[in-house]
């Protein structure tokens, strides 16, 4: 079974995934623009293959209207996590990701939310 680690920016909170990363999405919507600084790029993995070290440093801001939560470092405010309460499996980012992550993003979504800052050419899907 693979293993993937990661990290916040500070090295506060490291995390390990178990078992292989599903293609990621990058989010272009509003909240995730403002979550990240940008657009979120994340890959959904079951809640049971994350490890946290580092938890009393995480912090969770509940977000949108879908029972949802945004994982975040306390010390140095790397965004982390997308975590939708409801299901059993938990978006984390793949910039916090040490490489290599062995996948690849294969869709944009909430592209009508996207910067005008920005062009999307690289010919992946893209969902409104």
């Amino acid at each position: 079974m693979s293993t993937y680690k990661g990290s916040c920016l500070c090295g506060a909170i490291n995390f390990t995934v178990s078992g292989e990363l599903p293609p990621p999405d990058a989010c272009h919507c509003k909240q995730c623009r403002k979550f990240s600084g940008h657009y979120f790029v994340s890959t959904d993995v079951p809640k049971a293959s994350l490890t946290i070290v580092g938890e009393e440093n995480l912090r969770w801001f509940p977000s949108g209207v879908k029972k949802v939560r945004r994982g975040f470092c306390v010390t140095c405010g790397a965004s982390l996590f997308w975590d939708p309460l409801e299901h059993d499996w938990i978006g984390v980012a793949m910039g916090a990701f040490d490489e290599p992550t062995e996948t690849q993003t294969h869709i944009h979504v909430f592209t009508s939310e996207k910067g005008d800052y920005y062009d999307l050419t690289d010919g992946l899907p893209q969902k409104l």
